[in-house]
């Protein structure tokens, strides 16, 4: 039995898939971030699973892809949790940005984006994936991403500079006491999940012309930190992967233009076609 995963900070796509290739089922669980859970997070986010305890031992092979996944250490931290739940797997872990390029199902070059909870890029030269930067994660990296916007609206609201009618609508969707903030903030696990919650206000109201001055304004930085970093962005297709860049595909679009940059397409959910593209070479 295989088990495929793409899981970001916020949520976990699973699929089990027999010797044949067959879906067994699918499931959703808590992100499994290593970079940001520790350890028995992580664990008791998987057990608690009814349906991955019960196959827990039936597991022949796990292909992981995830967030905060970029080094060695962090695959390594994640294999020593799996090895202790599924005991009888072969485990092999890829940065979520690997799971982006076999989701997109090409053999063509591409500049692969992601912009989810948390963002990354890479260059995909049709055969092998190439990354410049190595992501610090949320509080120093990951423009234009939920997260990113999260923590640029509660900056602007606790500033006094989002609009009066858009910060009484942001009140009334939000639990806003200082307290509440600054416990998820600095005590509770995921910040960054928390943080992405309040980015979902954006594409909610992107209509508003603040709304769409944050939006763009942190495209344009992402673009410029990430895309433009490779030569070959002039050239090639520009693919997104996740909820951020699904939400906001006009303003992706729009944005790209500005740059003379060429959009490819977007893809919500890498599981299906990491499925697909599994049970390919069984």
């Amino acid at each position: 039995m295989i088990l495929i995963a793409d899981s970001g900070s916020t949520k976990t796509n699973w699929i089990a898939m027999g010797e044949n290739g067959e879906t067994l089922f699918k499931i959703n669980t808590k992100g499994l971030n290593p970079a940001v859970l520790p350890k028995k997070t992580i664990y008791n986010r998987i057990v608690k699973s009814k349906e991955l305890n019960d196959i827990r031992k039936k597991i022949d092979k796990i292909f992981f892809y995830g967030a905060g996944c970029g080094t060695q250490t962090a695959k390594n931290y994640l294999i020593e949790v799996f090895e202790d739940i599924f005991s009888n797997a072969d485990t092999e872990i890829f940065e979520d940005t690997i799971a982006a390029v076999k989701s997109l199902r090409t053999t063509e070059p591409g500049i692969v984006c992601i912009l989810g909870t948390g963002s990354n890029c890479s260059y995909f030269d049709g055969k092998e994936t190439h990354q410049k930067v190595v992501s610090l994660g949320y509080i120093i990296m990951d423009d234009a991403s939920g997260n990113q916007y999260g923590r640029q609206l509660l900056r602007d609201y606790y500033f006094h500079k989002m609009p009066k009618e858009l910060a009484d609508k942001f009140e009334k969707s939000y639990d806003l006491n200082p307290d509440i903030v600054k416990e998820h903030l600095y005590k509770k696990e995921n910040p960054n999940t928390y943080l992405a919650k309040f980015g979902r206000f954006l594409a909610e109201n992107k209509n508003n012309d603040y709304a769409q001055n944050v939006i763009k304004t942190g495209l344009r930085t992402f673009v410029e930190n990430q895309i433009l970093q490779f030569d070959e962005s002039a050239d090639i297709p520009i693919y997104f992967v996740g909820s951020i860049a699904h939400f906001l595909s006009e303003e992706v679009k729009e944005v790209l233009s500005e740059y003379n940059l060429k959009f490819g397409k977007i893809v919500r959910h890498p599981i299906i076609s990491l499925a697909k593209y599994h049970s390919e070479s069984i």
